[in-house]
């Protein structure tokens, strides 16, 4: 059977990506996004985080993170994910 990635909710790939970025700095961990709007958030939290940002060097491959990490990262976003959902039904 055929796997499709289509994603049911195209807007949220923005907002996602951003939650990505934002959860490994705050996780302390060296990745940034490749410059634009994000790339200036990653610097403002890493930078309060004292973990550098875009003009430290770090790029935004990922293979150098170990599947734990990675892995924290994800968990952070299902959490979030969970959250905004039970809020949004309590509303």
């Amino acid at each position: 059977m055929a796997r499709s990635n289509r994603k049911l909710i195209p807007e949220s790939h923005q907002v996602l990506h951003q939650w990505k970025y934002e959860i490994a700095a705050e996780f302390g961990l060296p990745v940034s996004s490749s410059g634009g709007v994000l790339g200036s958030a990653d610097t403002e939290f890493a930078g309060e985080l004292g973990t550098g940002g875009t003009t430290t060097g770090y790029s935004s491959y990922w293979g150098h993170l170990t599947s734990r990490e990675n892995g924290s990262v994800g968990g952070e976003i299902t959490k979030r994910l969970i959250a905004h959902a039970q809020r949004n039904l309590v509303e």
